[in-house]
């Protein structure tokens, strides 16, 4: 019974919008670029059928990267959203 009234009290999340779309490219982008730097073998196999679109990242890579990148991206929209902005 606990556990309906931590449901209750969610706020409701945003609808999808350009700008909310705009907020998750963005956080993938960086995190992209936050992997590119700081993972030690960037290019490891299984390598993408074109690596040089992504500058090198092989799929393990990518996949850590854009996971990462949608972490943040839920964080970013949800803080944005109760701040008002979004």
């Amino acid at each position: 019974m606990t556990y309906l009234s931590l449901l209750a009290a969610v706020p409701p999340t945003l609808e999808w919008s350009p700008k909310v779309a705009i907020v998750m490219i963005v956080c993938n982008i960086l995190a992209i670029a936050i992997g590119k730097l700081t993972i030690k073998y960037p290019s490891a196999d299984p390598q993408l059928p074109s690596p040089q679109l992504f500058g090198g990242l092989g799929l393990p890579a990518l996949i850590a990267t854009t996971s990462f990148g949608h972490v943040l991206g839920a964080g970013a929209i949800l803080g944005l959203t109760n701040a008002g902005v979004l």
